[in-house]
Parts: structure tokens; C-alpha cells; sequence
């Protein structure tokens, strides 16, 4: 299996979408382990034992991926992640015609 279906993989154990941050990454894997811990978990254990055990593998994939990956700092790629308000102001800057402010 390549490293895009093991990435594939391990998100969907996850249930994780295919652009998802950090955060959402750890939030899922919280979710999933505390659903399936063999200690909280109301199915079989043996079921629990080894939903766990992939779910752990599926994060430690995913986070070494995440490790490795190398992040664009370049301006056309920060700014794709602008909030509106960041767009409008470097669109329009501090036109007058724009401005809130009367004289």
C-alpha cells in the first residue's frame, strides 16, 4: 500500500476530511479513542482492543505525515487563508470611497 492510501486510510478511521488542520486532527482522534477505549467502550473488548489499536496507528500515520510535510510560507499561499476583513483591506486598503468614517 502506498503512503496516499495508507494517508487515506488512516483518515477515514479517523473520520477525518482530505484538508482538515491540526486541531480537527487531534479533536478526531480524542473522539475516536474515547469511543473506543477498552475501558469506556460497550461493545466486545476484543472489538474495543483492536478499533483502539487503529485508531492509535491511524493517528500516528496521519502525525508523522503532518511531521514531514513542508509548509508554504510563500505569499500566494498565506494568502489563501485570509479572512474576509484581511481580503477587503488588502483589495481596498485605506480607500476613501471604502471608508466608514465621514468628514
Amino acid at each position: 500500500m502506498g503512503l496516499y492510501e495508507q494517508i487515506t486510510n488512516a483518515r477515514k478511521i479517523l473520520g477525518i476530511p482530505e484538508s482538515a488542520t491540526i486541531t480537527r486532527i487531534k479533536k478526531s482522534f480524542k473522539d475516536s479513542i474515547k469511543q473506543w477505549h477498552p475501558d469506556r467502550c460497550q461493545e466486545k473488548k476484543e472489538l474495543c482492543r483492536e478499533k483502539s489499536s487503529q485508531i492509535i496507528q491511524a493517528y500516528k500515520t496521519i502525525m508523522i505525515y503532518c511531521d514531514n510535510y513542508r509548509f508554504s510560507f510563500s505569499r500566494d499561499e498565506v494568502e489563501k487563508y485570509m479572512s474576509a476583513e484581511e481580503t477587503w483591506k488588502k483589495k481596498y486598503g485605506s480607500d476613501p470611497i471604502w471608508s466608514a468614517e465621514d468628514d
